[in-house]
């Protein structure tokens, strides 16, 4: 590859879908089985990727929140809608990702303020096809996407949080570095009401057997999906059983040293009491290994969090990163507010904080199992 460019690592995966799809489910999945996906980020395409290699008909629903890094630049100079965690999701479902075109799409310029081809391409069509669902559809064209990817909603809209301790911050990219844990998050349009959410966001959700939320970023990926009038009103309305794939790390500010139940009690504060079906957790235990596999990219988030002002962590190094909480105890606790647990060794053993894409494949699997033997598909 020419060194003017590099490929976005957070839309790459050892395991390819080819090699995903390679065993045929143990569960016999019914044919017309379908899947949504709420979140964004890097979070999102690991569920799309596990489910379309079990030949489920899968969906994604797309947090419209981001204002860092590239697409912040973007919404910044261009008051573009914005396109990063859609584009993530679109090359998810990819029908090849070998595709040049596809690689392409991924491709981020150095010598461009080191944007992606596929935001900026997202945000031309937008413009010049006067829709931003207009500019994702001639994107899934173009990829040949075996799914779609809707965002939640299409009004230009920003997230404000506040933390355990009081502090008040404004925007996605401050909240993921907050000093503490985060309490709660807004989601505000221009007008500073609740925005709308898309319909045919609504109907993905509402015509789902499976509503799987995340993995992803707790409260600025998954929750502000939720904070969209009309999104929890949906999964209401599904038969579709819901799952949250809790995090494996709480290494991002938002969730530092929340628990597992705490997770799921944060879901439940934004709307989600009573709608929780399965709660997805990771038992792999190894906290040494964890440290020092992940050191150099902590460290590499140390490096870049020291521009940062205001009420954001200014010191992440590899010794502050933890494993989510998962003990007896907490699984106790989160069965005692309705859903069923499931623990499963889901860590990435080459990138321990992620999740392990045959891992969560055969978890979904194991849930779908569990879901057709009480349902009697």
């Amino acid at each position: 590859m020419n060194p003017s460019f590099n490929i976005d690592p957070s839309v790459t995966s050892a395991i390819s879908l080819e090699s995903l799809s390679a065993s045929a489910p143990v569960t016999t999945i019914p044919s017309n089985f379908r899947a949504v996906v709420l979140g964004g980020g890097t979070g999102a395409p690991a569920s799309i990727k596990a489910l379309r290699s079990l030949g489920i008909s899968t969906n994604a629903v797309v947090a419209m929140a981001d204002d860092g890094g590239s697409t912040g630049d973007l919404r910044k100079d261009a008051d573009v809608t914005p396109p990063g965690d859609i584009r993530k999701c679109l090359c998810a479902f990819a029908s090849n990702p070998k595709d040049p075109f596809t690689q392409a799409f991924k491709y981020r310029f150095p010598v461009a303020n080191n944007h992606t081809l596929g935001n900026l391409m997202l945000s031309a069509l937008e413009d010049s096809s006067g829709s931003f669902p207009a500019a994702i559809s001639i994107c899934e064209s173009l990829l040949h996407c075996d799914g779609h990817v809707f965002p939640s909603t299409l009004e230009h809209v920003y997230l404000k949080s506040e933390t355990i301790d009081g502090t008040v911050l404004q925007g996605q990219a401050l909240a993921t570095k907050s000093n503490s844990a985060l309490k709660r998050v807004f989601l505000i349009n221009k007008s500073g009401s609740k925005p709308m959410a898309y319909e045919p966001a609504i109907q993905a959700i509402v015509s789902a057997d499976l509503i799987v939320l995340g993995p992803g970023s707790l409260f600025t990926s998954i929750i502000p999906n939720l904070l969209v009038d009309g999104i929890i009103d949906a999964i209401t309305e599904s038969r579709g059983k819901v799952v949250f794939v809790c995090g494996i790390s709480d290494v991002q500010g938002e969730t530092w040293g929340l628990k597992a139940s705490e997770h799921v009690k944060a879901l439940m504060n934004h709307g989600m009491t009573n709608l929780i079906d399965y709660v997805l957790l990771n038992s792999s235990k190894n906290p040494d290994s964890f440290r020092a596999k992940n050191s150099v990219r902590f460290d590499s988030i140390k490096h870049q969090q020291q521009e940062n002002t205001g009420a954001v962590r200014q010191n992440i190094g590899s010794e502050s990163m933890h494993i989510i909480d998962v003990s007896p105890e907490e699984i106790s606790k989160i069965q005692a507010l309705g859903p069923v647990a499931v623990q499963n060794d889901l860590s990435d053993t080459s990138n321990p904080s992620w999740h392990n894409l045959l891992a969560l494949r055969s978890s979904f699997e194991q849930i779908i199992g569990m879901m057709i033997a009480r349902r009697g598909y």
